[in-house]
């Protein structure tokens, strides 16, 4: 074994009280940071999950950028009279040549589509209205692009494609209505046409508002209701790699000229909350963790000043100032190591403990787990910033050592 390392293990081995406080100040400061750290980045980490797969990843609307510009300013963009307070043309909403978009979309690598026409509707039963979001669908394409299959709860998704006038209606609607499968409803769109159509699939979300307002019918059915034809007004684009969609989105954007929005667009504020929040756990977590550095501070000192003669008989003997600090650094680094080592193992427990909690949210039938994260760079965080709160709390009395003049000791001590 190395002399310093000797010595260093001699410190500490000699104030064993002082030294098992520090060094549970370590383990305690290390697990809670990792049960803290893990059970914060796994609510956020379910949550952009839930985030992720309840919205598509990138959509492609019949809307603009920016508002398209006149003939007139297309012409003569520089020119010297300006015509203003001119009426757009009105124009037939939806995506022109959506045939042609969507085959250019479906090969893209790592990307799934589906075509939309999302209209506003009535829904009538009993003679009681109630104002719907009617998406027109092709099943199999939007299975493949949403979740919305996973939620039913009644019947089919699929049920749309063998009975063409067949809707399927979330079980908000449904309980409001108290409608059930086969269940005849009439839909009446904006301009006056109107159709009997039968409840095929009932879903559940959790989200009251969509549930409530949202359904689904085939893409023909919505294109006759709608009035329009052969025409759809949104893509919704599902990736293999969810964080490729704002880069994506803006090719699709270039290609295609309509607006694209990622994911990441349409929730930068509450992804930016999210930084927020982060921020402020790892600055909750890390004050553990100092804390406990000041406990290894105040062992250290004391050891500085107990042994201010065996420093100085050492420095006599020929050590260096830098060998006399080296030993109180690898104090600290001792205390730091095995303190990771246990915290960590401290830290598993806890975590997964809180794994195992269940939790009953009032409004939801089905129990839920506290979501803990399980990734490896969080136990390397708090290892490393334990050993740096070790060292950094080591420096100061290990400077204080290595600055003592032994002939001032000796002939003190004389």
């Amino acid at each position: 074994m190395d002399y310093t390392l000797h010595i260093a293990a001699a410190h500490l081995t000699s104030r064993k009280r002082q030294t098992l406080v520090s060094l549970t100040g370590v383990v305690l400061g290390v697990a809670f940071f990792l049960a803290v750290a893990s059970l914060m980045q796994g609510s956020e980490k379910d949550f952009i999950r839930q985030l992720i797969d309840n919205s598509p990843h990138i959509t492609v609307s019949d809307e603009y950028r920016g508002a398209r510009l006149q003939p007139a300013l297309r012409r003569w963009p520089e020119g010297a009279v300006r015509i203003a307070h001119v009426k757009p043309q009105t124009e037939t909403r939806g995506i022109r040549g959506y045939r042609d978009k969507l085959k250019f979309l479906q090969a893209l690598p790592g990307a799934r589509v589906a075509p939309v026409l999302v209209g506003s509707a009535v829904l009538v039963f009993a003679g009681h209205p109630v104002g719907i979001v009617l998406s027109g669908i092709v099943p199999e394409q939007m299975a493949a692009v949403s979740v919305i299959e996973e939620k039913i709860v009644e019947g089919s998704l699929q049920a749309l494609a063998s009975d063409p006038n067949g809707i399927v209606i979330g079980q908000g609607l449904a309980s409001k209505f108290q409608l059930g499968l086969r269940s005849t409803v009439s839909v009446v769109t904006a301009d006056g046409a109107g159709r009997p159509m039968k409840v095929v699939g009932i879903f559940r979300t959790g989200n009251a508002g969509y549930d409530e307002s949202q359904t689904f019918t085939l893409l023909k059915r919505a294109q006759v209701l709608l009035g329009q034809a052969n025409r759809v007004n949104r893509f919704i684009l599902q990736l293999d790699d969810a964080d490729r969609a704002r880069t994506l989105a803006r090719q699709i954007e270039a290609a295609v000229g309509y607006q694209t929005t990622s994911w990441q667009e349409a929730s930068e504020d509450i992804l930016s909350l999210l930084v927020v929040r982060r921020i402020i756990m790892y600055s909750v977590v890390s004050a553990i963790l100092l804390v406990a550095s000041f406990g290894i501070f105040n062992t250290l000192s004391t050891i500085v000043l107990e042994k201010t003669r065996d420093i100085a008989i050492l420095k006599s003997m020929g050590f260096h100032a830098r060998d006399v600090r080296r030993i109180f650094l690898l104090e600290g680094a001792i205390i730091g190591v095995i303190g990771s080592i246990f915290g960590v193992l401290l830290g598993l427990g806890l975590m997964l403990a809180l794994s195992r909690v269940e939790l009953k949210v009032p409004g939801l039938s089905d129990s839920v787990h506290m979501p803990i994260w399980w990734g490896w760079d969080q136990y390397l965080l708090a290892a490393s910033f334990a050993m740096l709160s070790c060292i950094a709390a080591a420096y100061l009395p290990a400077r204080r050592a290595g600055g003592l003049l032994p002939v001032d000791v000796l002939r003190g001590a004389a």
